[in-house]
């Protein structure tokens, strides 16, 4: 059954997300408040189609721990299932991407458009400098940022080391970072045909405050990032590797 319902899943979601992107390629001409607001009822459609045609829904926590004004989200990376729900989670956030994908025909477009943050991921100079540069625009407007600390998705229980990146942007820009827990990837795993129905939690930590030596600012991220995911991996049943 599980099968048959990710095949009749995948089918839509790919097709309906195609067709989409065809019909829908003149949408960041648009100003961008409205081309937002049909990224916004695109995402919701796909919420839709997963809860519909898998049974897989989600659940939030800790939102009472975002900040007001602009703040730095540090979000674990398991699945495809989370880069499709930030701009649902949070308050038209900035994600940090590779500037490759700006390159995409269409959906580079929206990115673009959308104001994410790019970064060439060639000279390691040139990376920060993009990196800080955009996240500084950024927060000139008030807006969230969010970055995959580990910079790549990262399975249910697995280690993968952290990555200088975020703790450089919580140092140059003095801002509150959030941890952003989640066990996603036990239902929609990486490159995996099979979605499981269920509920996905995500979970928002108490802010680590602004003001500590990067080293110490990074260890703090990892040790609460990992305990946390780890728990929600064993709250849904997933297996946690040493």
């Amino acid at each position: 059954m599980i099968i048959l319902r990710s095949l009749v899943f995948n089918i839509a979601f790919y097709g309906w997300t195609a067709c989409l992107c065809l019909a829908l390629a003149w949408v960041p001409l648009l100003p961008r408040p409205k081309m937002m607001a049909v990224v916004q009822w695109y995402l919701e459609t796909v919420t839709w189609l997963e809860r519909t045609l898998i049974g897989l829904r989600y659940e939030v926590r800790g939102r009472e721990h975002l900040p007001a004004g602009p703040y730095l989200v540090a979000a674990k990376h398991q699945s495809a299932w989370e880069t499709l729900k930030l701009h649902l989670l949070l308050p038209d956030p900035a994600v940090v991407l590779k500037r490759e994908l700006t390159r995409i025909p269409i959906w580079g477009w929206f990115a673009v458009k959308a104001e994410m943050i790019p970064v060439d991921r060639g000279a390691r100079g040139r990376a920060v400098i993009s990196l800080l540069d955009g996240a500084r625009r950024v927060v000139a407007r008030g807006r969230p940022i969010v970055i995959f600390p580990q910079g790549t998705r990262t399975a249910p229980g697995a280690r993968h080391a952290y990555r200088i990146g975020v703790g450089m942007l919580y140092e140059q820009l003095g801002l509150p970072m959030v941890p952003m827990a989640l066990n996603s990837g036990l239902y929609w795993p990486r490159r995996a045909f099979r979605k499981r129905p269920g509920t996905i939690i995500v979970e928002f930590l108490p802010p680590i405050a602004p003001g500590l030596e990067r080293h110490q600012a990074m260890q703090a991220l990892e040790a609460q990032l990992e305990a946390a995911t780890d728990r929600l991996v064993a709250e849904a049943g997933g297996t946690i590797r040493p």
